[in-house]
């Protein structure tokens, strides 16, 4: 294909035309990544677990946060390098490397070889940025907003369908999952190569800088508003992570469920947030307001987060297990895009990709602590987990959430009253 050619065609969706060829292909990029992040969430566990591998919960806790470390660090580097190389080969190699990430899970024989392939999926897996670079580059202003709203429904569909395939296919091997995940990114690279034209214009002047990730955090916290709202934010998503590696060993360890059972009920927390943020959101934070919507999620998730380690077979069983996760998500769901939204309402029209890039920054570093305390804190002395190691565990993450609940109804009063006082 003509790099000319391609490029042109990438450039030409116009606000007539929005759903093109190189559209479609991010998006299913995009879905595909998710999809197999997914997938990992309700077999991981099983997996360290058997007799293979004779994993900890806290092997378990390093072994996801060291996919965000390595997103955390390297997506910033794919930006970049897709800055002046261009989006194609970026996007194109980086799934090559999500898909060898995942086979090197799927045939790993050693614990070793399965931290191998996790950091290799996350070092190439940070590729979402170059993604919405993609997007930027073919669509118009009037379809910016529109373009990057694909992203955010990727996400959503591919936590619902991805713990759902993860179960469904660990009933014929816990490696199964990994080795479909993986061909779905050989399939996916496969189109891109051969459908998706590159985006980048030959004639870019390219502006090289260093960006010191950590740097450009501390800065932004000189922005008293913008600094709470990171807190709360990056405490959100801390907590949040916890219960996410913690809930599928509690069902096991409680329930005697296995990773296809799992794999249903974050299907159900994933339907949950799709309808709430899809459909209720924008009305619920037209009605109260984002930063009542914030203090609101908090709360819910801090009671279901301390609720659920009390429910068990003969006290709540499967119905109260699901009314608490019920509270997870709605929670979640209502507090994270309300927080994002704030965030960019309280930056300028020019400091908005900065502003919500700080913001996804931090919450890549949270979804690398959340793990780790998770591990820590469901490992007991023989490193096992046990009641009391799942009730501190998620007592943890509730008090999280308190803290969160508390910034943000200070930052709530304090928005009030600058509003008032302007």
């Amino acid at each position: 294909m003509d790099q000319e050619a391609s490029t042109a065609e990438a450039q030409k969706v116009t606000g007539d035309k929005f759903f093109t060829k190189p559209i479609i292909i991010i998006f299913v990029t995009i879905l595909i990544d998710l999809i197999g992040f997914g997938i990992v969430i309700p077999v991981l566990p099983y997996y360290l677990e058997s007799d293979a591998f004779n994993g900890t919960p806290l092997q378990l806790g390093w072994l996801l946060a060291s996919y965000s470390i390595m997103q955390f660090i390297f997506s910033p580097v794919l930006g970049a390098i897709s800055d002046k190389y261009g989006r194609r080969p970026v996007l194109f190699f980086s799934l090559l490397g999500t898909a060898a990430g995942l086979f090197m899970i799927g045939f790993a024989n050693t614990m070793l070889l399965i931290f191998a392939g996790r950091i290799l999926d996350g070092m190439t897996g940070g590729n979402i940025s170059t993604a919405q670079a993609y997007i930027a580059d073919v669509t118009t202003r009037e379809n910016r907003a529109k373009g990057m709203g694909l992203v955010g429904a990727s996400f959503g569909i591919g936590f619902v369908l991805g713990p759902a395939i993860g179960g469904i296919l660990s009933k014929y091997g816990n490696s199964v999952p990994f080795f479909f995940a993986g061909a779905l990114s050989v399939a996916n690279a496969a189109a891109l190569y051969f459908f998706l034209p590159e985006s980048l214009k030959k004639d870019r002047v390219v502006e090289t800088r260093k960006v010191n990730r950590f740097r450009e955090i501390i800065d932004s916290f000189g922005d008293s508003r913008f600094r709470l709202i990171t807190i709360v934010y990056a405490l959100v998503v801390v907590g949040f992570s916890i219960m996410t590696t913690s809930f599928t060993l509690f069902t096991m360890k409680r329930f005697g469920y296995d990773a296809e059972q799992n794999g249903y009920l974050f299907f159900y927390i994933g339907i949950l947030a799709v309808v709430i943020q899809g459909g209720l959101f924008a009305r619920l934070s037209k009605w109260m307001g984002e930063s009542r919507l914030v203090a609101i999620g908090c709360l819910l998730l801090t009671a279901s987060l301390f609720a659920v380690p009390f429910v068990r077979p003969e006290a709540g069983g499967l119905v109260g297990l699901m009314i608490g996760i019920a509270f997870f998500s709605i929670g979640n769901s209502i507090a994270s895009p309300a927080l994002t939204s704030l965030a960019s309402k309280n930056a300028s029209d020019a400091d908005q990709g900065k502003a919500l890039g700080v913001m996804q920054s931090g919450a890549s570093l949270a979804r690398a602590i959340g793990p780790v305390i998770a591990g820590y804190l469901l490992n007991n002395a023989i490193g096992q987990l046990d009641d009391m190691t799942i009730q501190r565990t998620f007592f943890t993450a509730s008090a999280i959430m308190l803290c969160a609940f508390f910034v943000a109804v200070y930052f709530m009063r304090s928005w009030k009253s600058q509003a008032v006082t302007a």
